[in-house]
């Protein structure tokens, strides 16, 4: 995934926050946020990915990351590349509203941070918290999804990542998170099918990355080639729970699922990336075509 250097990425709503000051506390811990994470379907459950990461505190200020202006500087860095991502998924997803979208942001952090659903460690993984409709992810993330879990982590893969999240978003602002059903689990859970939807909706906007343009009408992204497409696929094979399951535990028991097999992961973004969004609508078809 390449930006066109020229594309303008100054409007990404982003920040980080910057590691040391004030210790984060109270809340609802650790515990309690990988709980209420899952119960809200925020985003990927990626405990199992990410055990062992860093955990410095975090507090300060935030920072707007102002050095990341261009499509150049998103190529050149992480941070830039989030930004990037942020200005073009915002713009990707207000043309495809004709009323009532409102942008999301992301923050970055590293061990720890405080959020609207309590505190949260790089344990979470990426994830998305609706009562902040904030996107939060400490970047080591990316490191342990290629190094621990075969994805090739480049910047399709990322990409794929926060489109997922920002998918969560749209999901939230659109009321398709209420009345989800979270006591099932299962290849066919309402959990599940909320998890392939998002996944749905990142392979929609990458789908679309030639037609969204900045304010400028220069395109954020250069068009995809085979090769980052494969990136991306090999995030959403890694992320699955089938795949989680084998390289933590040593045995699938789909009977827990609660984000879905590589394959469907794999099927629902590729569903996006060949339709628009409208082809996600996970919920009315049957379990065994998911």
């Amino acid at each position: 995934m390449t930006f066109n250097e020229g594309s303008d990425i100054s409007k990404g709503r982003i920040s980080r926050r910057a590691k040391g000051g004030i210790a984060v506390g109270g809340g609802v811990g650790v515990v309690g946020i990988i709980a209420l994470v899952v119960a809200l379907l925020g985003g990927p459950d990626l405990t199992g990915l990410v055990d062992g990461m860093g955990g410095g505190s975090t507090g300060g200020d935030d920072s707007a990351l102002e050095q990341c202006q261009t499509g150049s500087d998103a190529n050149d860095d992480l941070d830039c590349r989030m930004k990037g991502a942020a200005a073009f998924l915002d713009d990707y997803w207000a043309g495809s509203f004709e009323s009532g979208y409102r942008s999301t942001q992301i923050q970055l952090f590293t061990g720890q941070t405080s959020t609207g659903c309590g505190g949260a460690t790089s344990a979470v993984g990426p994830f998305y918290c609706p009562p902040d409709e904030t996107i939060y992810i400490d970047t080591a993330f990316f490191d342990e999804l290629r190094d621990r879990f075969g994805s090739s982590g480049g910047p399709a893969a990322q990409l794929y990542v926060v489109a997922h999240e920002w998918g969560h978003h749209i999901q939230n602002i659109t009321g398709q998170m209420n009345g989800i059903d979270n006591s099932q689990t299962g290849p066919d859970s309402d959990g599940v099918r909320l998890e392939l939807q998002a996944d749905c909706y990142a392979g929609a906007a990458l789908g679309a990355a030639e037609q969204t343009t900045d304010e400028n009408g220069v395109s954020y992204l250069e068009p995809l080639s085979d090769a980052e497409w494969a990136d991306a696929l090999s995030a959403a094979s890694a992320v699955g729970d089938d795949h989680i399951q084998e390289q933590t535990q040593g045995q699938v028991t789909p009977e827990t699922w609660t984000h879905g097999a590589s394959e469907q992961r794999q099927k629902w973004f590729n569903a996006g990336r060949q339709g628009t969004f409208t082809a996600c609508d996970t919920f009315s078809v049957p379990g065994s075509q998911l």
